[in-house]
């Protein structure tokens, strides 16, 4: 009988995982090689691996998907949310298996390499999720060689000199470098992808690392979508003529980003009447922008299956989210209300202005990868530039 082959847990490790605490994990390593050092997160999307690679708000982040099954559906073009995987890298608990999909374009393990990002499995994620939750989302420096050659202490010295994502604007290093056109409108069958022909709605999107689906949702909300980089002006906006503002996701402390984006958006608010609708970073900047903070938080929250309740209606939401900082609840100014909170931890999950069409979400209703019981709030921002009209 031949013997078996070898797995992650027999042949020599190939991949090494060091925690700036010292915690050391070894595996199988696949994608690129070298190392890379970033803060670690884990997410509990059962589904979207690819999309969660993609996600710009992943920058500077290696992930833990807790999710054994990673890999069997490879990848395709179709489902990126950005050019390249922007997150540093991801571990697994098993090795990536063959893909078994019919869209299936290439194997995960061959993607990774090409881009540049490296994959480490057979970790056991369980223990190592537990210990992001109790201690918080640790630095860490992580190595794939196939010859299973590491220093560790050099590896655990990268990870304890990675810099943390306190007080780091990552937002101007995946935004775009000029402005463009979006009018690619959400996948449906039979036809895929198909294009806005008939906008309503005239919406200027600023990119702090927007994904392509919310894009998509704007456009099939009936919007002709321009998209501005993370740096552009409030008279660049109002030039444009637009219906409505749309502040994206994106990476990295919304205090750091907030230097040049806050200024930019107090500027509309004080001089247009413009309808305002911003999720996850954007969400954060127009915190910011109407007085409130933002803190960093112990772990984050990434997944598909984040419950959030509407306060205004008391309906729950089964929501995807992807982010380390959160709004402060408590430093909400007058004039201000807090409309959505988190089921797990009570976190601030949505504000709005009482009086004006201006309000934004900490998830991501877009629903890629995730459910889509949010995405009501598209069609509420084309509400808004309707009644505007």
């Amino acid at each position: 009988m031949p013997a078996a082959a070898p797995t992650s847990r027999t042949r020599k490790p190939t991949a090494c995982l060091a925690l700036a605490d010292g915690t050391i994990f070894y595996g199988a390593g696949f994608g690129a090689t070298g190392d890379t050092t970033a803060e670690l997160c884990f997410n509990t999307a059962m589904t979207g691996y690819q999309e969660i690679m993609t996600d710009p708000s992943y920058a500077g982040q290696v992930v833990t998907f807790t999710f054994p099954h990673i890999g069997n559906v490879g990848v395709n073009p179709e489902d990126d949310e950005a050019a390249d995987p922007v997150a540093s890298g991801m571990v697994v608990k098993w090795d990536p298996t063959e893909p078994s999909n019919w869209r299936a374009a290439e194997r995960l393990t061959d993607w990774l390499g090409k881009r540049g990002r490296i994959g480490i499995g057979g970790v056991d994620t369980r223990r190592l999720t537990r210990a992001i939750r109790q201690q918080g989302s640790p630095h860490v420096a992580l190595a794939h060689d196939p010859e299973g050659n590491f220093d560790i202490e050099a590896l655990v010295a990268k990870a304890r000199a990675f810099p943390g994502l306190v007080g780091l604007d990552l937002a101007k290093d995946v935004t775009c470098r000029q402005s463009y056109r979006w009018d690619e409108m959400r996948w449906a069958w039979p036809d895929g992808f198909t294009k806005q022909q008939n906008p309503i709605h005239k919406v200027v999107a600023i990119d702090y690392g927007a994904k392509r689906n919310i894009l998509r949702s704007l456009a099939s909300s009936g919007c002709d979508v321009t998209v501005l980089p993370a740096t552009a002006t409030a008279e660049e906006v109002k030039a444009l003529g637009p219906d409505g503002i749309f502040l994206s996701n994106g990476p990295g402390d919304p205090a750091a980003t907030g230097e040049y984006a806050v200024p930019m958006i107090r500027e509309i608010l004080d001089s247009t009447d413009l309808p305002v609708f911003g999720i996850c970073l954007g969400h954060q900047m127009l915190a910011l922008a109407l007085g409130a903070k933002t803190v960093k938080m112990n772990h984050g929250h990434h997944g598909a299956n984040h419950p959030v309740k509407d306060k205004t209606t008391g309906k729950v939401e089964i929501t995807s989210m992807n982010h380390g900082f959160t709004v402060d609840s408590q430093s909400l100014p007058d004039g201000v209300t807090e409309t959505h909170v988190s089921l797990f931890d009570g976190s601030n999950c949505g504000i709005a202005m009482k009086d004006r069409p201006v309000f934004s979400v900490q998830y991501h209703p877009e629903a890629s990868p995730g459910p889509m019981d949010s995405y009501y709030l598209f069609e509420r921002f084309a509400e808004a530039m309707a009644a505007r009209k």
